[in-house]
């Protein structure tokens, strides 16, 4: 007896391990999300430079900078540094990728483990059709493409993060009505703007090299068609907006859609009015910039205004009640 007592008293005296908690892991893996977010619209600024530069071709091969060597040398001076760091900027994309993979990993959920697996799984994609676009001279299409494939990453961003929000694997993506339709034509028209700047980009000046042809296209006719799309996605941005504030009484949730709609339509006018001004000021390379930046917050923006109708809050707090419940069965 005095033996299974002593025994008891020295277990008890010993520290208790503590159970590790996935729930610990969403703190570190919302940080990563943004950090990928981040990094993600700022590889397009970062290419954008290269672009703006002319440094398209300061490193003509790939994956080698030149057929001798990985890393640039002087002979390409100014131009291959700058084309060179963007590729290197890969390399940091990377390791908040698969950082991201190990943090989705360590939560336990399926959900946030196939999104950031597909988000890692974009850089060596984006690698390869970058390589593809040096190879080619820098094709226009190829250009485009390239972008387009940063912007869907940024989207996933934000998917990832609206993830991050809710618990359990809920999903509102069946969710029918005059709402999720309004936000997947926002969508819609979003991924419509963003296709016919890059044509535009590809039409106009600013090639990235002062040897590679454009697509042959009117700028003048798609600056104009691309105007209309972006009015057309302003006045669904609106209606967007209103929709969100007129259900709110009856929806609780309904208050994050007015706010992602509205912060939106902030972010599309300033937008438009840097298109604007760059337009009538043929195309100084800063305002450009900026106006590459922007197009990666018009994506960011769009897609987290459609999570907030597809994806409510209130799915988080169900799903956040119901782990409750199972952890107390417990």
């Amino acid at each position: 007896m005095e033996r299974t007592m002593s025994a008891t008293i020295e277990r008890a005296d010993r520290p208790v391990r503590p159970v590790w908690d996935p729930r610990g892991w969403d703190r570190f893996v919302r940080v990563l999300g943004w950090a990928s977010l981040v990094a993600n619209i700022g590889i397009v600024v970062t290419g954008g430079a290269v672009r703006l530069t002319g440094s398209g071709l300061g490193c003509p091969t790939w994956p080698r900078c030149t057929e001798e060597r990985f890393t640039p040398h002087g002979e390409f001076q100014i131009h291959s540094a700058i084309e060179f760091g963007n590729r290197l900027l890969t390399f940091v994309l990377a390791a908040i990728a698969i950082a991201t993979v190990v943090a989705a990993w360590r939560t336990g959920r399926r959900e946030l483990r196939r999104l950031s697996i597909v988000l890692f799984l974009g850089i060596p994609a984006q690698a390869v059709i970058g390589g593809i676009t040096v190879l080619t001279g820098l094709n226009p299409w190829l250009v485009s493409l390239h972008l387009l494939v940063s912007m869907v990453m940024v989207g996933l961003s934000v998917l990832f993060l609206r993830r991050v929000d809710l618990p359990v694997a809920t999903s509102s993506w069946s969710l029918r009505g005059p709402l999720p339709a309004l936000a997947w034509c926002v969508l819609g028209a979003t991924a419509v703007v963003l296709y016919v700047g890059t044509v535009v980009t590809g039409a106009g000046p600013h090639a990235g090299d002062a040897t590679t042809p454009r697509n042959g296209l009117d700028p003048a006719g798609l600056s104009q068609l691309h105007a209309d799309v972006v009015f057309l996605l302003v006045g669904l941005t609106v209606g967007l907006w209103l929709a969100g504030l007129a259900v709110h009484g009856r929806h609780g949730q309904r208050s994050d859609v007015a706010r992602a709609a509205g912060l939106l339509l902030v972010v599309e006018l300033a937008q438009g009015l840097v298109g604007f001004v760059q337009y009538f000021t043929d195309l100084p390379e800063i305002l450009v910039g900026i106006h590459m930046l922007g197009a990666g917050v018009v994506a960011a923006g769009a897609t987290w205004a459609v999570l907030a109708v597809l994806l409510p809050r209130t799915s988080a707090v169900a799903g956040s009640a119901e782990r409750e419940r199972v952890e107390t069965a417990r």
